[in-house]
């Protein structure tokens, strides 16, 4: 009987783009924003193509709406990141030291400032401060299996 075999690994890509401010506060934060700005930006380009793709129709308009889409989503993820590297950064500093509680601690801090930035019910502030750090902490769990 024939068979086959398929053999192959995959990695996670590695991203090293450094921008030296002089803080490394500031470094964290910047470091975050451009690493899930691109991120949300790819992601709202390959949805966009899809949906001209699905449609058939490529037109200048589909491009300048995919191009002000990728600015905006970008602008917006990075942004939520930038926070969350910086609040989780700043947390280690005046706690003094490097673990799961500072993910928790910032996620909730980003999601309660998100939250309120873009939305005046406070119990959906609470309730995304919840929830920022419960994804921050399962993130950090996550990323510490083996």
């Amino acid at each position: 009987m024939p068979s086959s075999m398929f053999s192959g690994s995959l990695s996670a890509p590695s991203v090293n783009v450094t921008i030296d401010t002089g803080n490394p506060f500031l470094n964290q934060t910047v470091d975050g924003f451009l690493k899930i700005g691109t991120v949300a930006a790819t992601r709202a380009v390959a949805e966009d193509t899809f949906t001209a793709i699905k449609r058939g129709k490529l037109s200048q308009e589909c491009l300048e709406h995919a191009l002000k889409r990728m600015c905006k989503e970008g602008a917006y993820w990075g942004s939520a990141a930038g926070v969350y590297v910086g609040m989780e950064y700043g947390v280690g500093r005046i706690r003094g030291s490097r673990d799961w509680k500072n993910a928790m601690i910032g996620g909730a801090l980003t999601g309660a400032l998100v939250s309120a930035v873009s939305n005046n019910n406070k119990d959906r502030i609470v309730t995304n401060a919840f929830t920022g750090g419960a994804i921050a902490t399962a993130s950090v769990f996550l990323n510490n299996l083996t």
